[in-house]
């Protein structure tokens, strides 16, 4: 299936962002591999289906809105108060979501086609912009993709505990599965 031309909008209403992170360290076993839902952002994008350098894309999270979908490893399950307790971490110690309510990324620059593109853009966390690249296809009318963010990149130290035993590694992956509804 192949995409038309147009402008769309983006939202939680026709797909999902989801920020999924990995642990290091001697005790690693103890923590768990994260999946963070954003439930609040929005976007537009602009495609054409001829030259993919005239297509563009932005998108606007609203920081306070990761909410941890699951935990898979550890020693023991996760709780919905180790949730809760992951959520305020990352809301004020690592977002800073007081200071920073907002992220975003707007497009410098999008090649190939529909079906396998990669979006350069301008990612903006904790007030740092730093360029990074997006990968995604169009599978079954959808389009999915993912982009890899080193956290340092943007000034942000990733979260340990334990005294640095147990650590969220340097890099997480943002992935996106989204139907695009044109713009009314």
């Amino acid at each position: 299936m192949s995409i038309t031309a147009g402008s769309y909008t983006l939202g939680p209403e026709s797909g999902r962002l989801l920020v999924h992170t990995t642990r290091t360290g001697l005790g690693a076993k103890a923590g768990h591999d994260l999946t963070i839902e954003v439930t609040r952002w929005r976007g537009d994008a602009m495609v054409d289906t001829v030259n993919a350098a005239n297509s563009s894309v932005s998108v606007e999270i609203d920081a306070e809105s990761f909410e941890v979908r699951e935990g898979t490893g550890g020693v023991k399950p996760l709780t919905d108060s180790d949730r809760e307790e992951i959520g305020k971490t990352l809301r004020t110690k690592i977002l800073h979501t007081d200071r920073y309510s907002t992220i975003t990324f707007r497009s410098t620059r999008v090649d190939g086609t529909a079906e396998s593109f990669h979006a350069e853009g301008d990612l903006t966390i904790v007030g740092v912009t730093r360029p990074v690249t997006v990968q995604g296809v169009l599978t079954d009318g959808r389009v999915q993709g993912s982009a890899v963010i080193v956290q340092s990149r943007w000034g942000i130290r990733p979260y340990s505990a334990f005294f640095g035993a147990l650590k969220v590694s340097d890099e997480v992956e943002l992935r996106f599965d989204l139907g695009l509804a044109p713009r009314q």
